[in-house]
């Protein structure tokens, strides 16, 4: 028998977790407290671990231990094995029972004022014992981190960066686009006509510096010989948008993707300003070879449909 398949012969699901626990804790001693065995026990199974498989899990330290580089190919590939096998756990789950389930899902600020809610609740009117897990974040970290270490099954959002991705398969749904946009007490609200110039001196707030919005608003003043407009605030916080919208004095720049489902609840007013063309793509990102859980399936054909008129506005 070779010793790959020794190695695998002696490995149980019950190492790995303990495996994972030592890493997540720093110290055999707190791991053993949380999965209530005793310390020699933890001590002996990585020991255990370390003499089959001939090399050092762990580094002890004064202050407890870290994983080696083999430790942490051990800890990649023990993730990813448990994940798997949950994946699949909610997939007989869905079969005996299609109206039940759970998906952690990753969304930019944007998606989740916007898209991400319908999605949810065309799934909820369906299947009402489904539940989510939301995690908000920046589009790269959500892609290049979330996703990857498996803390989310996908990401919803602008596609930033590279596509092409050797562990990631990311689908884009539309190409989306902004548009200068004020508070309905705005005294620009109503005007049918305006021009840049007439925006020089109000007061904004956008992103930051590098993000969509802020990129083609500069552009706008650019193109139009007057200098960049007076940011107040640089926040990617939406509540913070909308509360200095309300009062009428503010102005920032939206994706047409969030206005399509609450600029008429929210009190907005898309203004008559045609901004440079700079859509940028939004799209899911997924973890390529991972096993896709019946309830994310649904969720992309849900964001597939919703998105469709986004889309065909777009070509």
């Amino acid at each position: 028998m070779k010793l790959s398949e020794k190695i695998r012969n002696r490995l149980k699901l019950r190492d790995i977790r303990l495996l994972l626990a030592v890493a997540e804790h720093g110290s055999m001693a707190r791991a053993a407290g949380v999965l209530n065995i005793t310390q020699s026990g933890v001590s002996r199974a990585i020991a255990d671990m370390e003499h089959n498989l001939g090399v050092s899990l762990f580094d002890r330290t004064a202050q407890g231990v870290e994983p080696t580089p083999a430790g942490l190919a051990m800890l990649r590939g023990g993730v990813a094995m448990l994940d798997d096998l949950q994946q699949c756990v909610a997939e007989i789950e869905h079969l005996s029972d299609p109206a039940n389930g759970e998906l952690k899902l990753g969304c930019t600020e944007p998606m989740a004022w916007g898209i991400v809610p319908a999605i949810i609740d065309r799934m909820v009117q369906r299947y009402p014992r489904i539940s989510f897990e939301l995690i908000q974040g920046e589009p790269r970290r959500l892609r290049f981190t979330d996703v990857r270490e498996r803390k989310i099954e996908l990401a919803l959002g602008v596609i930033a960066g590279e596509l092409a991705a050797d562990d990631l398969e990311t689908e884009i749904l539309f190409e989306d686009c902004r548009f200068v946009v004020a508070g309905r007490k705005s005294p620009w609200a109503n005007r049918r006509r305006i021009s840049v110039a007439d925006l020089a001196d109000s007061p904004w707030v956008i992103p930051i510096p590098d993000s969509p919005g802020r990129v083609v608003l500069e552009k706008l003043f650019r193109e139009h010989g007057l200098p960049a407009p007076r940011v107040s605030l640089t926040s990617y916080s939406l509540p913070l948008h909308l509360a200095l919208l309300s009062t009428g004095r503010f102005l920032t720049v939206l994706p047409q993707s969030m206005l399509q489902f609450c600029a008429k609840p929210m009190a907005l007013k898309i203004l008559p300003i045609d901004l440079p063309s700079r859509a940028v793509p939004v799209g899911i990102t997924l973890l390529k070879g991972r096993t896709v859980s019946p309830i994310a399936r649904m969720f992309i054909e849900q964001a597939r449909a919703i998105t469709r008129p986004l889309a065909v506005r777009s070509q």
